[in-house]
């Protein structure tokens, strides 16, 4: 069975865009466009990892990583946090919030697999 992983951005580019980086190493990929929708859906697929967007409107992907780290079901779930913003307090900001790692915008898909096979 493949291990899947939900990815989270408010970009439909971008989601297209991880989605198939994700997909071509054979891993089954949930999408999410907001953070209420990354919550509900973590609660449903059960993924293996997720990979998440900080920049989104109503729960950004801080709030939303709380939210997730708080909760039962989902508080042991990795989480890579994929973002354009990029300063130290940023990444600081994130991994404070619960994430396993912090990848900025642009990366080099490698990076972004890497990530994902050491987590999982």
């Amino acid at each position: 069975m493949s291990k899947s992983i939900l990815v989270v951005d408010d970009s439909n580019t971008e989601l297209e865009h991880i989605s198939s980086i994700i997909k071509s190493k054979g891993y089954e990929v949930v999408t999410a466009s907001s953070g209420e929708e990354a919550l509900n859906k973590a609660n449903i697929a059960k993924p293996d990892l997720i990979v998440l967007d900080v920049v989104m409107p109503g729960k950004d992907g801080y709030q939303t990583c709380r939210e997730l780290k708080k909760e039962e079901n989902t508080k042991d779930i990795k989480i890579v946090m994929v973002t354009s913003k990029s300063q130290k307090t940023d990444e600081y900001w994130g991994r404070k919030q619960g994430a396993d790692d912090y990848i900025t915008k642009p990366f080099e898909p490698d990076n972004l697999l890497s990530s994902i096979s050491s987590l999982i």
